[in-house]
């Protein structure tokens, strides 16, 4: 495939894209790696304010103290923050078959305008602490519409990079975006520590201005790509693939503990050791930078040894962290709970990019073997290169409900015996599941080698990592 001018990238200012081929060198290097970043940079501002508008609660509720006139309890925190993660998880169902329906420079507009709405909810919640809590949690949920905003922006850039770049372009953005965790927690910080918990209010009032900004950058930067649109039902029908479950599952232990821990962080602070607000915001604040920054490390780890064989590692470690967590707990020893705690942050990030390159890995296997089956080569590539866009964005749809788990342990652990001990005891049970599977299902050796000669994974499309 060629561009519209020959081998050559096609103009930047151009909205439309009909034709796009970065596995051509002729291409990438002739000006498609330029526009494909650009598309990347814009991309990440977007979506680094969307995790931003999601987490936005994480923060506020250490506003919420009775001094300020609040009453809520830890568990009906809890129980909001849960709340606000699956409209986000639920999101990004949408927000994924949006791409390939009106294009990835439109959809990116419209998501980010719709950061208005939970942003202008926050500035007048928070004001208001008589607001019944069923009226509070109904209004606070629409800051999922920033959690939506990853798998849309990851399905999006998915085309525009060649397979070998894929774990560093996937990591980057998606790294970019998580680490908007971290800097509304920073915001929420910064508040704190100068005008107290009574101003509260300054925490979405300070993105406003911010979300127009991306919105004139997207507009100005980006492109929509003819060829990513599809046949959304056919896109559906692939979530019957027993890959995209497997990796769904994969992907629920390292970016559902990610986002679920990056939320509860400072509340667990808050609630399991007493800290104050001002303290609990300066250390939580740390977990989702470390988590974020990692994040293109995994990528670019996976595009070296493999993503499997990092994924499985992954979990092996946070297994143990879990363990480490729940002694912590148990102990009252905040500054073991606190190094933990960051340990298993870098984890999640790392296992957050491994996971999200093997999963254009598998995609790209399966061409490959409907190539030798022979499918013509363009269309198979052309077919698999869409579906493989699809899943990264519904895959981190499902993987987004293991934040909505995390709370929910966290909740009810801590209403059940006052101490959140239990809930990082069921992680560690889990992470060792994914470990298992990760080991059985990719990296074990086949007895016999696979058609046209290339060791699989046994009884599936994605090479051994070795």
């Amino acid at each position: 495939m060629t561009s519209d001018t020959g081998r050559r990238a096609p103009r930047t200012g151009k909205s439309w894209i009909s034709r796009w081929d970065p596995e051509d060198p002729a291409f990438w290097n002739g000006g498609g790696r330029a526009v494909a970043r650009r598309n990347l940079w814009a991309s990440i501002a977007s979506e680094h304010i969307g995790f931003s508008v999601w987490s936005i609660w994480s923060v506020l509720v250490l506003f919420m103290v009775p001094e300020n006139g609040f009453a809520a309890t830890p568990e009906q925190k809890f129980l909001l923050l849960s709340v606000v993660t699956l409209v986000g998880a639920v999101l990004r169902v949408p927000y994924t078959l949006a791409v390939p329906l009106l294009g990835g420079r439109n959809w990116t507009l419209a998501a980010t305008a719709l950061l208005l709405v939970p942003t202008g909810a926050a500035f007048f919640l928070i004001q208001n602490p008589d607001t019944p809590f069923w009226l509070l949690m109904v209004l606070a949920a629409t800051a999922g519409l920033g959690g939506g905003n990853f798998s849309s922006s990851m399905a999006n850039i998915n085309a525009y990079f060649p397979e070998k770049e894929k774990g560093w372009a996937l990591g980057l953005n998606a790294g970019g975006g998580n680490i908007g965790v971290a800097t509304v927690q920073l915001v929420g910080l910064g508040v704190i520590a100068v005008f107290t918990t009574a101003a509260g209010y300054l925490v979405p009032l300070f993105y406003l201005p911010l979300i127009l900004l991306a919105l004139v950058w997207s507009w100005r930067s980006m492109n929509n790509l003819t060829h990513v649109r599809s046949d959304v039902r056919a896109q559906l029908a692939a979530t019957g693939d027993r890959h995209f479950w497997i990796m769904s599952l994969l992907y629920i232990g390292t970016f559902g503990s990610f986002i679920g821990t990056g939320f509860a962080f400072g509340l667990l602070l808050q609630s399991q050791f007493g800290l104050a607000p001002v303290q609990a915001a300066g250390v939580a604040v740390l977990g989702p930078v470390v988590g974020s920054l990692v994040r293109p490390v995994g990528g670019r780890l996976a595009d070296t040894l493999g993503g499997a064989r990092v994924t499985l590692w992954v979990f092996c470690a946070m297994a143990v962290c879990a363990g480490v967590l729940v002694l912590a707990v148990q102990a009252s020893q905040l500054g073991l709970f606190i190094g933990a705690f960051a340990v298993m942050f870098t984890l999640t990030g790392l296992g957050n990019g491994s996971t999200y390159k093997m999963i254009p890995s598998i995609y790209a296997a399966k061409a490959e073997d409907a190539i030798a089956a022979g499918e013509p080569r363009e269309r198979a590539l052309a077919r698999t290169k869409r579906v493989s866009s699809s899943m990264l964005g519904l895959i981190g749809a499902v993987g987004a409900l293991g934040g909505v788990g995390i709370n929910v342990a966290f909740r009810e652990s801590f209403a059940a015996f006052g101490t959140t001990a239990h809930a990082f005891a069921a992680f560690g049970v889990f992470y060792l599941l994914c470990a298992a599977v990760t080991r059985v299902v990719y990296l074990r050796r086949p007895r016999t080698a696979a058609p046209g000669g290339a060791d699989r994974a046994a009884g599936t499309a994605e090479p051994v990592q070795r």
